[in-house]
């Protein structure tokens, strides 16, 4: 038994480049367009699971209505909390201290902001839900949208990287990443095919 899930990071939201977590904003009309030619006119998945923030669900509930397959939302599979970052740019964070999101960036575990959600709780939100979405999608072909944390968060997990290494993977606006998971339960097996790739037509 097969089963393909393919992941979609949301598009830019409106305000640009900022680390949001839990902020609330939706795609911006560069976002749309992002995500529309991401996806083309493929037309292979036969559910849709995303985060319930906007940026994410927006586009999922506008393409399950125009591929007439059904849309669910997943409250684990919401953005890593930023705590004091939220809403943040890269520059204003950086102003006072040039190298605050690259000693972050090396080692997200001593060095996340204040009031953050913990690396270790976000890791077993976003493994509950990889694993029922698994699970539920029981050889089918289903596709996530969702966010750039929560894309390397599963990447890191099928992969087996340590949560240190989370931000080596890089997960541009819009980027589709495909796994195949073969058999089912505790015995499932599963495997990056293809990241930040292109759907075949």
């Amino acid at each position: 038994m097969t089963t393909i899930i393919d992941l979609i990071r949301h598009g830019e939201p409106v305000g640009g480049q900022r680390y949001r977590g839990r902020t609330d904003d939706p795609l911006s009309e560069k976002g749309w367009n992002q995500m529309w030619t991401a996806v083309g006119d493929y037309r292979g998945w036969q559910q849709i699971v995303s985060s319930p923030l906007l940026r994410c669900a927006g586009f999922a509930h506008e393409l399950g209505r125009i591929l007439d397959i059904p849309v669910s939302i997943d409250e684990r599979l919401a953005e890593l909390g930023y705590g004091e970052w939220e809403g943040k740019t890269p520059e204003e964070l950086t102003a006072h201290d040039p190298d605050l999101l690259l000693r972050y960036r090396r080692d997200p575990l001593n060095n996340r902001p204040s009031g953050a959600e913990e690396l270790e709780g976000f890791a077993s939100r976003v493994s509950a839900a990889w694993g029922q979405i698994s699970e539920q999608q029981l050889g089918r072909h289903a596709l996530v949208v969702a966010h750039a944390g929560v894309i390397r968060m599963i990447m890191a997990q099928v992969l087996a990287m340590p949560l240190s290494h989370l931000f080596r993977i890089q997960v541009g606006n819009a980027a589709i990443s495909r796994f195949m998971v073969e058999g089912e339960g505790a015995d499932a097996l599963a495997s990056l095919i293809f990241h930040d790739g292109r759907l075949a037509r």
